[in-house]
């Protein structure tokens, strides 16, 4: 026998808005990152370059993966306390891999990043010739796009556990209390 918590409409809304704020956040953050790596790959300036590489680390370390952290994290407990539920529906199920897969890669990532700012910190390297790291980012923001979109249009599409869920719903006289 489970039980359902669902939270209440005032909660409801607060941990939505907690949610949409750290996930758009998440994406303003990238978008940060990136134009650092356009600095980084463009700059005329030896010592533009070199300072876009030393602020990329900060900006991933201290708004990236907070903010990616925080909108796994806002995200899991909105499907959990809201009737959209966490395996309930394939958009939610989708959503949550990919944001999941998405911060793990950031996490795994975050030593390239600090690599790239040591060596732009050596006065001895030429920061020009460090490569950048624009794919990764720009390939990031992508990826984050599709949870966006299908968080937005939530398409229909329930999962097999949100099918027995339903059936099980229906099936059950309006007296007597869910499980």
């Amino acid at each position: 026998m489970t039980t359902r918590m669902t939270m209440g409409p005032r909660l409801r809304k607060v941990g939505l808005t907690v949610h949409v704020a750290t996930s758009v956040g998440w994406l303003g953050a990238i978008a940060a990152y990136l134009a650092l790596n356009a600095v980084a790959l463009r700059g005329q300036d030896i010592q533009a370059v070199r300072a876009a590489y030393l602020m990329m680390e900060p900006v991933a370390w201290y708004a990236v993966v907070p903010l990616a952290v925080a909108s796994l994290v806002t995200g899991i407990v909105q499907s959990l306390g809201t009737s959209w539920g966490l395996f309930r529906h394939y958009w939610v199920l989708i959503s949550l891999t990919i944001t999941a897969l998405a911060t793990l890669v950031l996490l795994l990532h975050l030593r390239d990043i600090s690599q790239l700012a040591q060596h732009a910190a050596d006065p001895a390297t030429d920061p020009t010739a460090l490569g950048g790291d624009l794919v990764h980012a720009a390939g990031g923001l992508l990826v984050l796009l599709v949870p966006l979109v299908l968080n937005i249009v939530k398409p229909r599409g329930l999962t097999r556990r949100g099918q027995r869920q339903g059936a099980r719903q229906v099936g059950r006289p309006r007296s007597q209390p869910a499980r």
